[in-house]
């Protein structure tokens, strides 16, 4: 259970990346996003009641991705599972899509769509592609891919992707009972003058997991987000892969 939400008098939400703990606060880069809609705050409704009364996350999500008009933008919210696959391939296709830069923040990633898709852009070397990621939890993804021995196919394209484009990443405290959590946290990708926000790594378990991005195409937010993701990138150093 991943979404991190709240739905505030049936007409303000708040969403993000953020968990509502002193460590997020304090030592991870986040986004949270406010709106005031109650047709948005109607429809993570929805969600929020499969959630409560199956108390089964694999229920959960699927809730009408139809765009609705909000602030003079058709915002798409978007939820996981019940929605998961369609999500990844919609911010795959963003990508592809996309004529003068992505910017990504994710800790990890390792959605088969979106992945195949960001290596072969950044490949292609006509956009201006760009981002920042947990580099601790990288390393420890291609750990477990050797490891299993059934995802291995996936290496290649992380490496592309985070090779053949300016990616930093931050080498955070690895997971322990008891250990701080620092990592880089946000949850933010941007093509062109479209942003995808929520809480959803691009991650395959994402996919998998109760998740919820808002699609929000407005050139303003989607300056705004790509100099965030800039910022956060420069504080870290270009991502190392193992051998």
């Amino acid at each position: 259970m991943h979404h991190k939400y709240v739905i505030r008098d049936g007409s303000t939400l708040v969403s993000g990346s953020t968990n509502w703990t002193l460590d997020s606060w304090t030592r991870e880069e986040n986004v949270i996003v406010t709106v005031e809609s109650p047709e948005l705050a109607a429809v993570f409704t929805q969600d929020f009641e499969q959630l409560w009364t199956t108390r089964d996350v694999s229920k959960s999500g699927k809730v009408p991705t139809n765009p609705l008009e909000i602030g003079g933008a058709a915002v798409r919210p978007w939820f996981c599972p019940g929605r998961g696959d369609r999500l990844a391939h919609r911010i795959a296709k963003a990508i592809g899509s996309a004529r003068r830069r992505v910017r990504i923040a994710s800790p990890v990633i390792t959605s088969g769509p979106i992945l195949g898709t960001l290596a072969e852009v950044v490949s292609d070397a006509r956009v201006d592609v760009a981002g920042v990621v947990d580099v601790t939890q990288i390393h420890e993804v291609i750990h477990q891919w050797r490891t299993n021995g059934t995802t291995g196919w996936k290496e290649p394209l992380l490496r592309t992707a985070l090779t053949r484009a300016p990616f930093s990443g931050k080498r955070s405290t690895p997971y322990a009972p008891g250990a701080v959590h620092d990592y880089m946290h946000a949850k933010v990708t941007v093509c062109d003058d479209v942003v995808f926000v929520g809480s959803f790594n691009l991650s395959h378990s994402g996919e998998q997991n109760a998740e919820n991005v808002l699609e929000i195409p407005d050139p303003a937010l989607a300056e705004r987000l790509a100099t965030f993701v800039d910022e956060i990138r420069g504080r870290y150093p270009a991502v190392e892969l193992p051998s």
